[in-house]
Parts: structure tokens; sequence; C-alpha cells
């Protein structure tokens, strides 16, 4: 039973590591016209590389040994010429690599970037950002570098061997032979040395992720770590990852050491036993000093490109390390994909009409937040959403935006199920301004023009003035053109809520969520935004959630979340008893 099971784990990871492969492949295939001419230049190059040696034969055998001058000169220059045309090639061919190299790298990484894009906030709370980063980063450039630069090495090397095989048998059969004696040596031991390399890389990927997690985790937070007196606590703590990572690295460095000595050794003793032999020849006047100088630079040539493949069966190993993380991300699923017969939102008169139908919703191994939940929201009213912590305001409002799609039950916008509308035009008619604000580096005014990229000057001035961002604009140096910092750290909490309102504003939604946008502003701002929000959209649906009690004054309806379902709630204005807006 267990060799079973151990014979479908190995077939699922071999299933795997093919469809990997074969992602793999489709960024390289486009490109087979760039690998073609590159491996035609590596193919020029290293028969201009074959040739030098040849011609260090011919200038010590029939020059210097025959003491013919003009021989000698004639192929000094050759040698030159030679020498010039490779280094031109080299330079060319480096050029032309880079370029591919990193052409297939960014196309990588952008295609794992466009999967992260679509999948749920729920896989990102669930996974540590430097593991992410780790594997976009390392993990990525170790897959592309096995993907051109391997395949270029693995492909120069064959040649080479093959060039230099030929040669070295047209010097000498007998010596070749070494080279024969020579290979199932090293593959044995490589073969025997895989598994310890694959491990400990993965290993050592995983402490190199612990460091990466460490610093997003404690850099942003460097503020509050001051404050609270805990600077040498993280330093510690730092110094244990960092200790880790050294000891599995020098751990990984001793396997490689000896996975590659063994067969070096090997190669050493080789042309040394190609020397004496050979040597022997030279003294008894069997053989001439050009040949014996030759066919040692062409062992080397030849031993090199075998250890170069045998290399490349243990940077598979490390690669398929790579692979597989990658895989990971690759393989989960968006919660939420795009409809597959798309519906555009009605144009109507009064937009922005919301209908919440026997709506049910729950967390992985958590008890149910909605149980069919029913709620009818006009066009255009000012909905105060209420109710404790952790109730599901926020999951609410996630659902609204199709961050999830829930089990059961449907959210209506203008009559129309919001699964079947685009993403992108359901999340512009929704815009959210939350606690949290999301600001970029870069200026003012490309901040406020994120979620609307064709707003005019003018719109983004009129959204300045009305969310009360005058007085911001005219303190930094250049206005809206002004570089906010990473983060926005240059601005105060007011005055990033203030700016994501203005963001808001440009976007022109049907629907305008404010989870607890203003609770970082005065009351007296608070009013001031809220009744700009009012005059500029009358007929916009708002959604406030707050727990201040200023924020909720003058809904047309309130909602309070209460286990599962909205309850009734006594109107904030008139203080009269409200219906229950559940089903």
């Amino acid at each position: 039973m267990i060799a079973r099971l151990a014979r479908l784990i190995q077939a699922d990871h071999q299933h795997q590591l093919e469809a990997s492969l074969r992602w793999l492949y489709s960024f390289v295939q486009p490109h087979r016209r760039q690998i073609l001419g590159l491996l035609g230049l590596s193919l020029f190059g290293t028969a201009i590389v074959l040739l030098q040696p040849w011609l260090t034969k011919l200038l010590i055998d029939d020059g210097l040994l025959a003491q013919d001058y003009p021989q000698l000169v004639l192929i000094a220059a050759a040698m030159v010429l030679v020498g010039l045309l490779g280094t031109a090639l080299s330079g060319l061919n480096r050029y032309l690599h880079t370029r591919l190299s990193g052409t297939i790298l960014f196309e990588l990484r952008r295609d794992i970037y466009r999967h992260l894009q679509t999948l749920s906030p729920n896989f990102f709370a669930e996974r540590r950002l430097g593991d992410l980063l780790s594997r976009m980063d390392g993990d990525v450039s170790q897959i592309q570098r096995f993907a051109v630069d391997s395949l270029f090495a693995a492909i120069s090397s064959v040649i080479g061997l093959i060039g230099a095989v030929a040669l070295l048998l047209s010097l000498s059969w007998q010596l070749s032979l070494l080279v024969v004696v020579l290979i199932p040596f090293e593959v044995l031991w490589l073969r025997w040395m895989r598994r310890k390399v694959e491990q400990q890389t993965r290993e050592t990927r995983e402490r190199a992720t612990d460091i990466s997690s460490f610093l997003v985790e404690t850099l942003p937070a460097t503020k509050f770590i001051q404050a609270s007196g805990r600077q040498q606590h993280e330093q510690q703590r730092l110094g244990g990852f960092s200790d880790r990572y050294l000891n599995q690295l020098l751990s990984l460095q001793v396997t490689e050491f000896f996975t590659s000595a063994v067969p070096s050794t090997l190669t050493s003793i080789t042309r040394a036993a190609a020397f004496l032999i050979g040597g022997w020849w030279v003294i008894n006047g069997q053989w001439q000093l050009g040949s014996l100088i030759a066919f040692s630079t062409y062992l080397g040539m030849a031993t090199g490109p075998v250890n170069s493949l045998l290399g490349l069966y243990v940077a598979i190993q490390r690669m398929s390390v790579s692979l597989n993380r990658v895989a990971e991300l690759r393989d989960y699923q968006a919660d939420v994909c795009e409809p597959i017969k798309p519906e555009s939102l009605p144009t109507v008169t009064s937009p922005g009409q919301l209908s919440i139908e026997q709506l049910s919703y729950q967390y992985p191994n958590r008890p149910p937040l909605f149980e069919r939940l029913s709620a009818h929201i006009p066009a255009g009213q000012k909905v105060a959403l209420t109710g404790a912590s952790g109730v599901g305001k926020s999951t609410l409002i996630d659902l609204l935006q199709r961050h999830f799609d829930p089990p059961q039950g449907r959210i209506l916008l203008d009559g129309t199920d919001i699964r079947s509308v685009p993403l992108a035009e359901l999340r512009r008619a929704v815009a959210v301004v939350s606690q949290d604000i999301t600001l970029f580096r870069g200026s003012l005014r490309e901040n406020l023009r994120y979620a609307a990229p064709d707003a005019s000057e003018q719109q983004i001035l009129s959204a300045i003035h009305d969310a009360q961002l005058d007085g911001l604009v005219e303190q930094l140096p250049e206005g809206i053109h002004s570089v906010l910092g990473e983060r926005g750290q240059r601005l105060s909490g007011g005055q990033k809520q203030r700016l994501a309102i203005a963001r808001a504003l440009l976007q022109q939604p049907r629907v305008l969520v404010l989870d607890e946008a203003t609770s970082a502003v005065d009351e007296a701002t608070e009013q001031q935004v809220i009744q700009a929000l009012d005059r500029l959209f009358p007929t916009t649906t708002r959604i406030l959630i707050s727990h201040r009690p200023s924020t909720l004054a003058g809904a047309d309806q309130t909602l309070t979340l209460q286990q599962g379902s909205f309850t009734a709630q006594a109107d904030s204005v008139t203080g009269k008893q409200q219906e229950p807006s559940h089903a």
C-alpha cells in the first residue's frame, strides 16, 4: 500500500513537472528565430575556439621546431585575426543573449503577476508577502536561467564536445580512450548527489524567504517598533534568521563543492595521464610537442563540456525546485472569474439600485457570516450600514465588488446580477473609500487619476477642491505634480483619506461606499466632506460604514447587521422604528 501511494505521488509530481515545463516552453517557443540565430553564432564561436589550439600546434611544430620564420609570422597573424573575430562574436552573442534572456524573464514574471492579480484577498491574507516576492524574484529568475542560459550552455557544450573529440581522435585515438573511461564515473557520482542538491536547495530558498518576510513585515513598522522600544529584539530576530540561512547556505555550498570536486579531480587525473603517456611518446620521437600541447588543450575542451552537461543534470534538480514553487502559485485558482456571457450595466435614469437576495457566506473553517441575507436599497439613497466589529460589514462590500462570490444568493445592481457584469466595469461602478488608504510612490496627480486615468485636469482640480485638499496642494512644492513618497508617508491620516475621497469623486460611481473613510478627520471637516458628497452625488447611492454617529446622521435608511441578518433599527433622524430589511 505504501509503495503504491509512493508511486501515485511520484506520478502526480511527474505530471505537474511536465505541465510546468509545457508552460515554460510556451514562453520560449515564440522566440525560436532569435534562438536559432544565437545558436548559429554559438556554433561559429565554438568553431573559432576549437581552431585556436590547432593554430598553436602549427605554430610550434611548423614554425618554431621547423625553424620556418615566415610560416611563424603567417600563423601568428592568423591567430590574431581569429582572436579578434572571436572577441567580436563573443560581444555580439552576449548582447543578443542578454536581450533574449531579459525578455523571457520579464514575460514569465508578468504572467505570474497577472495570475496573482486574479486571486482573492483571502489568498494574500494566508501568504507571507516575503514568500511571494521570493518566488517571483529568485525562483522565476532560476527558471529563466535554465530555460535560456542552460539551453545555450548545453548546446554549446555538445558542439564543443563533438568538435573536441573529433580533433582528439585526429591527433591520437589511443589517448582519446581516456575520455570514454572518465564519463561513466562522473555520471554515477552526479546521479548519487542529485537528491541531496535538490533537498538542500529547497531548504535554502525557504530560509531566504524567512528573511524577506521579516524585512517586509518590520521595515514599514519601524516607527511602531521604535515607540515600543523593541529595536534590539527585532535585531536579534533578524540575526537568528540570518544565522539559519547562513548555516543552510554553507551546507548547500559543501554539497555542491563535492558534487563538482569529484568530476574536476577525475578530469585533472585524466589530463595528467595524457601528459605522462603523450610526453613519453614525444621524448621517444613518436609524437610532436605541438600535438601534445594541442591534445592536452582539446582534452580540457572535451572534459569541460562533459562536466557542464553533467552539471546541467544538477541544475535541472535546482530548477525543478523553483519550477514547483512557482507552479504552486499558478495552481491556485481564482475565486472569481469573468462572466462567460458578460452583460453591461443598463443605462438608467437613476443608477445605483441594489438588491441583496437570500445571500449566504462563510469563510473557510469559520461559522457562517450571512444566512439568507436580504435587503433592498433604492437608487440614490444614503444608507447607514451598522453593526458590531467582525459582523461582516466589510465582507458585504467585498461581495458587492466581487472579491468573493457567495455560494448562495445574489446581488443585483440596477436589476443586473453582478456576476454577469465584467469585473472592471463592476468595480468602476462601485467605489470604496476605506480606512486603509492605498497610495503609490508618484505624484499627487497620478494617485488621484489611478482609478480614473481619463480624468481631465479640470476634473482633478474640482475633485481636490470638493475633498478639501486645497490646503495640501498649496503646501506641496510642485502642487499636484509633487511626489508623495512611498505609500504617501509624507501625508497625515486625514490628508490620505481626503485624497481617497477625491479619487472616488473622479471615478463617478453608481455606488459610493465610505468604510470608516472619515475616521481620521475632525467632525467639522467630516461634515464638510459628507455635505460635498451629498451635493455632488445627489442621485448616487451612498453606503456609510462608521462607528461615529455623526457620520451616519441624516441617512435615509439604516441597515444593522446582527447574527447574519439585518435587524430593525431606529431612524437616525426621526427616531421612528424602521421595518426589518431582511426577507
